[in-house]
């Protein structure tokens, strides 16, 4: 039988599952962030603010398996909105099932719905798995990121 793949919005019914996976995603990041952090983003995802931001759950056979957010901005370059796409998770035990790649073009698809034509997103050198799937959905660039001291 075939895996079923759904993406959907976030709910308020998916904080417990929602901070499982964003959890995961931290770690593998290794980092952490304190308990108001989780509160505050949590309802930010379920806010109705069109700036604020959006937060997607993928589920294969009604199991929360990853997480996608997203945000829209303004870019002094274009006139349309752009999209950041933060934080992108797949269960590390679900990998190579396509959680990835559907929770990418679910923003692809928000984006377009949305008018902002163009999508980014940072990743860490040494996420390689996950720039693997990168280098087949998306165009790398050459800029560096730099933070402040």
């Amino acid at each position: 039988m075939q895996d079923k793949l759904t993406i959907r919005a976030i709910t308020a019914a998916d904080e417990t599952e929602w901070r499982r996976l964003w959890t995961g995603y931290l770690e593998y990041y290794e980092t952490s962030v304190a308990e108001e952090v989780y509160q505050s983003s949590f309802r930010r995802l379920l806010g109705d603010d069109p700036q604020e931001f959006h937060g997607l759950i993928a589920e294969l056979d009604g199991q929360p398996v990853g997480l996608v957010h997203y945000l829209f901005h303004r870019h002094m370059w274009k006139i349309d909105n752009v999209c950041y796409l933060q934080d992108l998770y797949a269960d590390p035990s679900m990998r190579g099932k396509g959680i990835g790649r559907a929770l990418i073009q679910a923003v692809y698809d928000a984006a377009d719905a949305a008018g902002a034509p163009s999508v980014y997103w940072l990743t860490q050198e040494f996420n390689y798995a996950g720039r693997m799937l990168y280098d087949r959905i998306g165009t790398k660039t050459p800029f560096i990121r730099y933070n402040r001291g």
